[in-house]
């Protein structure tokens, strides 16, 4: 039978292992979900609610173990694994408070006594979830989708099996019945299953662009709904009018948080021409003071990537990048799991740390004529995730985030996720959105009723 194991990135150590569940027992998880998410749907809103708000409270109240076992399987610093757990408790509050908002029937003026539009739990959601951020993550689909009436299989990544572990334990031990929320231990496998099995309502995945495309594959032949976000290139333009101190601040913050290890996060920056050479150097400056080390020290704000195998790629695409004319301003090496805060400059369009999502704590800059040229190179890739401007022309920030190709747009500030706001992609960095009502609603049917 197959085994799991955590490894801490710092240290190299094994965390935990953790067996493999048999396709009997996926099948047992299975069917104690279908069973659950009968009763559960059969209740209100109120008294879903109520329970997250229990769970917020718990969370809140485990912040500082739940932070240490985030730092420990995957290396975020502790300040950030803070932050998360934190977050995860606000978004119970939010939907908690506002999904029968979200979820209210839409009454249409017909021809029809009445003619309403509703919205109903697709069922058995099977999640499929990445470790940068193993409660965030979770939290970001798990609530909505719990919240609207559904209950959720979760296949998390196998270096956060502990994570996923805690999470189901979190959800238990605030009175949730059984089979509402489960953490499968298993490999790739099980996803084909559950896939395959009609019970399964739809299916959700944070991840990589191949891993969408296998799921996308798997979830179409079977008839299945799917919601993929996957990856993304994301640019961060640089206009002449900006402030350069508040730009070069956040991009370092939108670049160097959890050690690079961001979807959403700035990965090109273009710059336009006469304010280049400022801006370079003061973000160069500024990823010069990032402390480097171990993240459970309260002075560090640079971790380790999560694992080896992470690390060794994204120096082969440094290394690529420099082949391919990149000129390394500073950083670019690497001591075991921990990759130093890297800025290549020149980049050229072709390069790949220009075309291909660099998933560490590398910042690639580009010269940019002007406002035009940098909105045709943003464009210029295949992912549509998201992208920020900055500039004080408002007016004309305006103007180019409808040209821009992503899915999310922020003038003047850090792209980032919110349960107010819906979050998702273009192109192949996926399609559906989750948080806020569009986010709720992609784990419902819609349903149409109409009295003659």
């Amino acid at each position: 039978m197959k085994t799991f194991q955590s490894i801490n990135p710092n240290t190299g150590q094994v965390v935990a292992r953790y067996e493999a569940e048999t396709p009997e027992q996926i099948g047992d998880r299975l069917a104690q979900a279908v069973a659950a998410q009968r009763d559960w749907s059969a209740g209100s809103f109120a008294e879903r609610g109520a329970l997250f708000r229990q769970l917020a409270e718990h969370l809140r109240d485990q912040k500082e173990p739940l932070a240490d076992l985030i730092t420990t399987e995957m290396g975020k610093i502790r300040a950030e694994s803070l932050a998360e757990i934190e977050k995860c408790a606000g978004q119970c509050d939010y939907y908690a408070d506002h999904a029968d908002r979200l979820l209210a029937p839409n009454v249409i003026e017909t021809d029809a006594q009445e003619s309403r539009v509703v919205y109903e739990p697709v069922g058995v959601v099977l999640a499929i979830m990445p470790w940068n951020f193993p409660f965030w993550q979770v939290f970001r689909y798990g609530v909505p989708a719990l919240m609207a009436g559904n209950v959720t299989l979760l296949k998390h990544a196998p270096n956060v099996f502990g994570c996923a572990l805690a999470i189901e334990n979190a959800f238990r031990s605030v009175g949730f019945p059984a089979g509402v929320f489960g953490a499968i231990v298993a490999d790739t496998d099980a996803i084909e299953q559950l896939l395959a099995d009609d019970r399964v309502g739809m299916v959700t995945l944070t991840g990589s662009e191949r891993a969408g495309s296998a799921v996308a594959a798997l979830a179409g032949e079977n008839i299945k709904k799917s919601v993929l976000e996957l990856g993304g290139s994301d640019a961060f333009i640089v206009l002449a009018d900006a402030d350069l101190d508040k730009a070069a601040q956040a991009a370092v913050q939108s670049r160097m948080s959890n050690a690079g290890q961001v979807c959403i996060a700035a990965k090109r920056f273009l710059v336009e021409s006469s304010v280049k050479e400022v801006f370079t150097e003061k973000l160069k400056t500024r990823i010069e003071t990032l402390r480097q080390g171990d993240p459970m020290h309260p002075d560090t704000n640079l971790g380790p990537l999560a694992r080896l195998d992470l690390a060794e790629m994204l120096e082969k695409q440094v290394q690529t990048a420099l082949t391919q004319g990149a000129t390394l301003l500073t950083g670019g090496t690497r001591r075991d799991c921990h990759f130093a805060p890297t800025l290549l400059d020149n980049v050229a369009p072709n390069s790949v740390v220009f075309q291909e999502e660099t998933f560490g704590p590398v910042a690639a800059l580009t010269e940019v004529a002007d406002a035009d040229e940098a909105v045709r190179l943003a464009n210029a890739t295949r992912y549509g995730l998201s992208a920020a401007i900055w500039t004080a022309d408002l007016d004309r920030a305006n103007r180019l985030s409808r040209q821009l190709q992503a899915g999310s747009v922020f003038i003047n500030a850090v792209v980032r996720s919110d349960s107010r706001l819906p979050i998702g992609g273009m192109k192949k960095s996926g399609y559906g959105r989750e948080l806020a009502e569009a986010g709720i609603k992609e784990f419902c049917y819609t349903k149409t009723v109409f009295i003659g």
